[in-house]
């Protein structure tokens, strides 16, 4: 009998020094219990009266797969956690934020003096490929030059800032998307969005996807767009070309109306700094050029000479609508591109012409 028992330890020695290795090698995820674990299971450390709860311990500096196994998460918790680590960079290798008020120059070489290429605007992502003490080369967007390290946040420091700054968008992938008032097939569609163009999602309403357009909080149907988290890039400032139809005021009221990218949008403002909405921040950059214009998007349309979209000039207004009602407007600047007063989150922003459907264009400029 004795000699059985002794058997019997020994084998159970050997099976548990057999199993050690295959448990050591198990993902963290298959060791977690389902559900909520318990922080307050006191745990007993020998040759000590008193007793240590899980919260004590995770209070401390400690960390690794320890802390894993007591913190209070449940297994969807570490689905997210594992999904948010694999993108924590979001597509970016060394992660660049822009820590400025305003905008970041981007200037074709290291020096103040170099050509503006680009703006990274406040919060604005980029990727780091080299830096010194001083300058630091990045590349956002269609967008590649120096920026002052001064105002660029790195490493650590970039990646906290980024997990606040992540904007939900919803990408369109059909050629003419639906935007509806409301969220059914029935609603009124307020305009057609292509393929290509990113929306800043509101709410996923079940099959639907509440979006801003401009300032209104419109819906468009989730089969048709991908939802992703986005970090804002940098805006190019490649120079309008003088000739070819383009007089050098309408050159200057474009670079005069890009200075204020970034800037907030205030509903009712005209304020190209402090804050404008859509029509206010046209009427305050046409101002300086000694034009007069109604603070109102629908009375601005009636200003000046109605032309086709096609044969908009830099300069010319671009005018869209909810449907068949005016409801904003932009400055356009060539290259397919308008820049305008979008809305309270994103606010002075350069957009495709085409972001939505043009409702109709206007030539302020008579030249």
């Amino acid at each position: 009998m004795k000699r059985r028992k002794i058997l019997l330890m020994i084998t159970s020695v050997m099976i548990a020094c057999i199993s050690m290795p295959v448990q050591a090698t198990m993902p963290i995820p298959d060791l977690l219990p389902i559900g909520q674990l318990d922080l307050e299971k006191e745990l007993v450390q020998d040759g000590e009266d008193g007793a240590e709860t899980a919260q004590d311990v995770l209070q401390e500096d400690a960390i690794g797969s320890g802390v894993i196994l007591i913190a209070d998460k449940t297994a969807e918790d570490y689905a997210l956690a594992y999904e948010r680590a694999k993108n924590a960079n979001w597509g970016y290798t060394n992660l660049g934020i822009a820590d400025v008020d305003d905008n970041l120059n981007i200037r074709a070489i290291a020096a103040e003096d170099g050509r503006l290429v680009g703006k990274l605007p406040k919060n604005a992502a980029c990727e780091v490929i080299d830096m010194d003490d001083t300058w630091a080369h990045i590349q956002s967007g269609n967008v590649d030059g120096y920026v002052s390290r001064d105002y660029l946040l790195t490493g650590v420091p970039a990646k906290m800032k980024a997990e606040e700054l992540a904007t939900t968008v919803a990408t369109v992938t059909t050629d003419s998307l639906k935007v509806r008032a409301e969220a059914n097939t029935d609603s009124e569609v307020i305009t057609l969005v292509p393929r290509g163009e990113e929306l800043e999602v509101s709410a996923v309403e079940g099959d639907w996807v509440k979006v801003f357009l401009d300032d209104d909080e419109v819906f468009v149907s989730g089969e048709y767009v991908e939802v992703s988290a986005e970090l804002g890039t940098a805006i190019t400032m490649s120079e309008l070309l003088y000739g070819q139809g383009i007089s050098d005021v309408r050159v200057d009221i474009c670079q005069y109306a890009k200075e204020f990218l970034g800037n907030p949008y205030v509903w009712g403002g005209t304020s190209l700094t402090k804050g404008a909405d859509c029509s206010g921040f046209v009427l305050s950059v046409f101002k300086k050029y000694g034009v007069s214009l109604p603070h109102s998007s629908r009375a601005q349309a009636n200003c000046g000479t109605t032309i086709k979209v096609s044969e908009a000039k830099p300069g010319d207004l671009i005018f869209y609508g909810k449907g068949k009602t005016i409801n904003h407007v932009a400055i356009y600047i060539g290259n397919g591109q308008v820049i305008h007063a979008s809305n309270p989150k994103t606010g002075i922003r350069i957009s495709n012409v085409s972001y939505r459907s043009p409702f109709k264009a206007v030539r302020i400029l008579q030249d």
